[in-house]
């Protein structure tokens, strides 16, 4: 029974043990210490890692001086089980010219080209951007794999909107390129016009679901979820989201307009969403009496999850923190954070946080799809988060549970035979299993990878000693850089099988959706940028804001691109226009801007010390 008497291909990824270039046989080691051996064909091809916008880097008459012990590859190739199992390489990717070298770490400007290239592709296809000008009333929540759009009846998600903006406030302070500002201007412009409701009676701002717009230019607004899992419902998360993107674009403007509207959404969260007595934030309202103990919510009445709780943090609080440096929110960062080491662990059950809870805490393991299932991207994400407060909070506790999670996840949430994070798997093992059970597929999605190659980078960063999380790191990284980048019609991949090949069936062909926009991506490569450079490489960095004249409180701009460890960076250099400036604080990382009735292009240069 089950005997393996077929052929299949697949892919191994690991290091280099030894090459005979007289039999052309590979040793191959995986991360997890097996071993393979894989013969080069007369049709062997090879490639380097190749990042968007590049030519095709080929080093097939390379072999003899890249396959050299510890050299990190991707062997895709076909198992024959003859005499023995024998694996024929079909072809190689290389993580960087030399053993030693990666190239999305010892490439500086590796995730800046990235992101350039995936914002211009963003504002291309959806605004034929900058041969037309940027109008977001041509914007689609739905993109086909190529960029194409449908013209006929369809959907704006408010949600989908500011997590493009979001990239686009990325793209600018990375590369200072106006067309990204203009995009991400226009577009919380767009989200203030067209998807904010204002409760007169209390002040209170939340967010239309979106419009849909009919082919005659019509607009019908969408207070409730239109999702599955949220259908008929004002979901937190919808809420937290909506908040990214013009959040991220007050960063660089300090658009007074903004940060009210933030304030007003954060009051929203705080008046009917959280809950004030026994901790945490519900994960849905209802639409007329924002209550969450509504019969009417079905399954979602009065519940909580890690969206509702825990999202708040990377989606837009952290940076409103960053940006204002108000007590508030840090006072509900940390409220977010010590919920989540509260409630969230739940080792003597499952090596997976719990996600979904009733009321008073108590696990919800019933609801919907997630029934007793682990979202693998969501324990990373708390790692990764966990790692950002405590630059500024060292609590034992951070530490504590981010480094449980970062040391449990590559035993069961890791393809240790191809590399990568996957993406739903069964919380407890069954009678006899060894594996955690996928929930429906192998597949890895675009941002579960985020998640972990960003977790186990800040992790990398706070403790440099630790071999562990720089190999999960560098793994991660060149897993999702060989096989999730499109090199032929721009942008990443939303699903790819487990061997890397792209999954191109239904929504996850396209590269906008209701899950997908110019979100993940960019934040990856915005972050990883921060990390590596500033804590890792120790690499200086520039950034680029554009502050409104007066917008900023007492004209003082903040410039720290992340929660980095205190102390650790400085400004070592500023520019106005294009002109040496010197009132900042170098230490504190402000600028002190001048008084004028114009806009000013700041350029500041952040240094480790």
């Amino acid at each position: 029974m089950n005997d393996l008497n077929f052929t299949f291909s697949d892919l191994i990824s690991g290091y280099v043990t030894q090459y005979d270039e007289a039999t052309k046989m590979v040793g191959i080691e995986t991360s997890d210490g097996r071993t393979y051996e894989g013969k080069l064909t007369g049709n062997t091809y090879a490639k380097q890692t190749q990042n968007l916008g590049e030519g095709w880097p080929d080093r097939s008459g390379d072999l003899k001086r890249l396959l050299v012990p510890g050299q990190m590859i991707f062997a895709y190739g076909t198992f024959f089980p003859e005499n023995k199992v024998k694996f024929e390489i079909n072809y190689i990717i290389f993580a960087g010219d030399s053993k030693d070298e990666y190239r999305y770490a010892d490439e500086k400007g590796w995730w800046v080209n990235q992101i350039d290239q995936i914002a211009a592709s963003y504002c291309k296809w959806q605004f034929n951007a900058p041969e037309q000008p940027i109008d977001y009333t041509n914007y689609r929540t739905l993109i086909n794999l190529t960029g194409g759009k449908t013209d006929s009846d369809f959907l704006q998600e408010t949600d989908t909107i500011s997590r493009m903006v979001y990239g686009m406030a990325c793209a600018y302070m990375l590369t200072g390129k106006d067309l990204y500002l203009d995009a991400a201007e226009k577009g919380t412009e767009y989200l203030r016009d067209k998807m904010k409701f204002t409760d007169t009676d209390t002040g209170l701002i939340y967010w239309y679901h979106g419009q849909k717009v009919s082919a005659g230019g019509e607009e019908q607004k969408l207070l409730v979820s239109e999702f599955g899992d949220d259908y008929d419902c004002i979901p937190a998360y919808e809420q937290i989201y909506a908040l990214a993107g013009p959040v991220q674009t007050y960063r660089l403007t300090g658009d007074p307009r903004i940060l009210a509207d933030a304030e007003k959404t954060v009051d929203l969260f705080d008046e009917c969403f959280k809950d004030n007595e026994k901790g945490g934030y519900y994960s849905h309202v209802h639409a007329v009496t924002l209550s969450a103990h509504e019969e009417s919510l079905g399954r979602n009445k009065a519940k909580k999850n890690w969206n509702s709780v825990g999202d708040h943090a990377p989606a837009y609080l952290i940076n409103l923190w960053l940006a204002t440096g108000e007590e508030r929110y840090k006072k509900m960062l940390e409220d977010t954070f010590d919920t989540i080491t509260t409630h969230f662990p739940d080792y003597d059950a499952s090596p997976f946080v719990q996600e979904k809870f009733f009321d008073d805490w108590s696990k919800d393991q019933t609801w919907g799809w997630q029934q007793n299932r682990a979202v693998v991207g969501h324990n990373l994400k708390i790692a990764w988060n966990l790692m950002r407060f405590y630059a500024e909070m060292d609590k034992d506790v951070y530490l504590d549970v981010a480094k449980k999670i970062a040391g449990l996840m590559p035993k069961v949430g890791y393809d240790n035979q191809r590399f990568g994070w996957y993406d739903v798997v069964e919380r407890v093992l069954g009678e006899d299993e060894k594996f955690h059970r996928y929930a429906w597929h192998d597949r890895k999605a675009w941002w579960q990878q985020e998640q972990g190659i960003l977790a186990y980078l800040i992790l990398q960063g706070h403790m440099p000693d630790s071999d562990e999380y720089k190999k999960y790191a560098d793994e991660s990284a060149a897993f999702y850089n060989a096989f999730f980048l499109d090199n032929n019609d721009g942008g990443v991949y939303f699903n790819v099988l487990a061997s890397g090949v792209p999954y191109l069936v239904g929504t996850e062909r396209f590269k906008g959706s209701h899950s997908m926009s110019a979100y993940h991506s960019t934040e990856l490569c915005f972050l990883s940028t921060v990390y590596i450079d500033l804590m890792i490489k120790k690499r200086p960095l520039d950034l680029h804001f554009k502050p409104m004249p007066n917008g900023f409180k007492d004209r003082v701009l903040r410039v720290e691109p992340d929660i980095l460890p205190k102390g650790s960076l400085k400004i070592s250099k500023c520019e106005i226009d294009g002109k040496e400036y010197t009132n900042f604080d170098a230490e504190g990382l402000t600028v002190k801007l001048p008084e004028t009735d114009q806009r000013v292009h700041v350029k500041v240069t952040v240094s480790p010390k």
